[in-house]
């Protein structure tokens, strides 16, 4: 497998040390860059595949969130609320000293991009966003309102909410991780095809924080930035019904549908880096890649 050139850094973040790794060309007018920001329960190598592709062009940058690879919180039992996370991304935003980023996140990690890019601070350093298998918190939580009030959406709710299960297992105290202990990490690690470490375990925090109340959720408002959303539709997490409402308060918007599941940036590198190299689209209803 091809190597590529890696510069690792450290950026200190709210009693969090992040892992920070750099990738390919030097950013600059002609060489833009791209902010990886991973899901649960994986850490940045899981966009290394398509990392050697898009290193040829851009300047990529990725990092473990807080709770995952070789970040490190000081201090227990530390704060992942949704708040702290966007703080994070904004500090390794600062430290790299780009601008104009194109920021990509898949599932945990697309969720901490939404809540960016309805921040204040994104103004002049995100200039696109794609989200990948990760919804809004705030939008989630309008939607299933939404399909309550209206019995012939139930059907729509209920697919979702069977999607769903596996967040109320993970707010259970201590059966989860031994679960994660007893046979689920390794399970997980083949299917990922490396070594995920304690991962799985240190990212419950993500849940336990912010799935309580909103209190722990950063202030919502309009998106004007183009975005565009991944919609994998064999994704067994959530529903491509997800996206139904999200034109009402995103200006603009493109919604693609892959035939893949939740893991397709991993699944499919060349397919993802290939949608990160396109110039943003015309907005448009919907567009479909095909297999």
């Amino acid at each position: 497998m091809e190597m590529i050139n890696e510069r690792r850094s450290t950026v200190a973040s709210s009693g969090a040390e992040l892992a920070v790794f750099e990738y390919g060309r030097e950013p600059g007018p002609e060489v833009p860059t791209l902010l990886l920001v991973h899901g649960y329960p994986d850490d940045h190598q899981v966009f290394l595949p398509a990392i050697r592709d898009l290193a040829r062009s851009h300047h990529v940058v990725a990092y473990d969130t807080r709770n995952a690879g070789a970040s490190a919180v000081m201090g227990l039992p530390g704060d992942f609320t949704l708040k702290t996370l966007v703080d994070d991304m904004f500090a390794v935003l600062a430290a790299v000293g780009a601008a104009d980023v194109h920021l990509v996140g898949h599932d945990w990690g697309s969720i901490q991009g939404w809540a960016a890019v309805q921040d204040p601070r994104a103004a002049g350093l995100i200039g696109r966003y794609t989200s990948i298998s990760g919804p809004d918190l705030r939008h989630f939580a309008r939607w299933v309102r939404s399909r309550y009030a209206r019995p012939r959406a139930w059907p729509q709710l209920a697919g979702q909410l069977a999607r769903s299960w596996y967040i109320a297992a993970f707010l259970v105290p201590k059966l989860p991780e031994a679960a994660w202990r007893l046979f689920l990490t390794k399970r997980y690690g083949q299917t990922a095809k490396r070594d995920v470490g304690d991962d799985p375990i240190r990212g419950l925090a993500l849940y336990r924080a912010n799935f309580f109340s909103a209190v722990n959720w950063p202030a919502g408002g309009r998106v004007t930035l183009p975005v565009q959303v991944v919609v994998p539709l064999k994704d067994s997490f959530l529903s491509p019904d997800l996206v139904d409402g999200l034109d009402s308060w995103v200006d603009d918007l493109t919604v693609i549908r892959v035939d893949s599941g939740h893991w397709w940036p991993a699944s499919r590198p060349a397919e993802f880096a290939e949608l990160l190299r396109q110039p943003q689209p015309t907005p448009q209803p919907t567009t479909q890649i095909t297999p």
